[in-house]
């Protein structure tokens, strides 16, 4: 009956805390800085605190952000809930995004408080755990997933892509399964260019040497995903992954990437045989899932706001967001 160290580490509680995303009429972040005789002291953090017995998650969130900040909240949605093990300490963080806020924040217990956008929050130290909300708060709530390529004549591929970056959709996957490694490079150095120029960010859904070798994040399809034992780029640039079932997302988890898409959550044209996971089964797999998550297939915008009660981070895809905007349209593509 020999008692470790890790044993008694897995015996440790789980101290369950609140956490809310503050943003302002600009966009801004809210973060604070944590005392230096706290755990995990001197590092910047999201605001909010320890759920009592007695206490809802959301009862707690009110609680502390007004101890905290002097503020209320007027009302929240789910982000992500990131369960963590620091060896002497283990937490969940139970995020919340804020829609709005009575009250002026400032630092009630004499914590230094700061706006930050959300591209300036990389250059903050967080505490581990706090780093998957970074990347949420970092994200956008729709992820572009573009068409064959081969399917387009070129010019209008690139005019069509323009024209959606355009009107605001800044995170872009570039595939060409039919396009081989020199078309499939040079049509990538003909997106990057529209994509500074709109502030988007690509990820090529191909080989991961190929993405770093022209400078933009990688997307993993579910043979790459399988296939690798760690991270294949460096942090400074995106890695994302597409994911079926719970066992896809473990994997994701413990290669470090980004994020993630999950799906098909609704039945597509393009997998007829597929069944869906359906709203309640992404719920359940993305429940305590450290990463954001974006719902994969059957999706258009008339999801975003189950998607984000389920936790998700939005929504993927492919026909819904690469035509024109049309109520009701809806995406038969998969991306994965």
């Amino acid at each position: 009956m020999p008692s470790t160290v890790a044993e008694g580490a897995r015996r440790l509680p789980t101290t369950h805390v609140a956490v809310g995303v503050v943003v302002d009429s600009v966009g801004r972040v809210l973060i604070s800085r944590r005392p230096d005789h706290v755990h995990q002291g001197g590092l910047w953090e999201f605001p909010g605190g320890k759920v009592e017995p007695e206490e809802s998650v959301l009862q707690a969130l009110d609680r502390e952000l007004y101890e905290e900040l002097g503020i209320r909240p007027t009302g929240a949605t789910p982000l992500l809930r990131v369960p963590h093990d620091y060896g002497d300490k283990r937490v969940l963080l139970d995020v919340w995004r804020l829609h709005g806020f009575t009250g002026r924040p400032h630092g009630r217990e004499d914590q230094p408080i700061r706006w930050v956008s959300p591209e300036e929050l990389h250059a903050y130290r967080f505490p581990i755990a706090n780093r998957p909300i970074v990347h949420a708060v970092s994200l956008p709530d729709q992820y572009l997933i573009t068409p064959d390529p081969t399917d387009w004549d070129q010019a209008r591929f690139l005019e069509r892509l323009d024209a959606r970056m355009a009107a605001g959709l800044s995170l872009i996957q570039l595939r060409g399964p039919a396009m081989s490694p020199d078309a499939l490079r040079a049509l990538t150095e003909a997106v990057i260019p529209l994509a500074r120029r709109h502030g988007a960010r690509v990820l090529l859904n191909a080989d991961p040497g190929l993405a770093r070798e022209l400078g933009v994040g990688v997307h993993l399809n579910r043979h790459r995903l399988r296939s690798l034992s760690r991270r294949p780029l460096p942090e400074e640039f995106l890695v994302a992954a597409s994911c079926h079932d719970g066992e896809e997302l473990a994997l994701a988890v413990r290669l470090g990437v980004d994020f993630a898409v999950l799906g098909p959550v609704a039945p597509t044209e393009s997998h007829p045989g597929r069944p869906g996971l359906g709203l309640a089964g992404f719920r359940d797999l993305v429940r305590d899932c450290p990463l954001p998550v974006y719902a994969l297939g059957g999706m258009d915008e008339s999801w975003m706001p189950r998607v984000r009660a389920a936790r998700g981070q939005g929504i993927a895809a492919i026909r819904a967001l690469w035509r024109q905007p049309d109520p009701g349209a809806v995406d038969t593509g998969s991306g994965a």
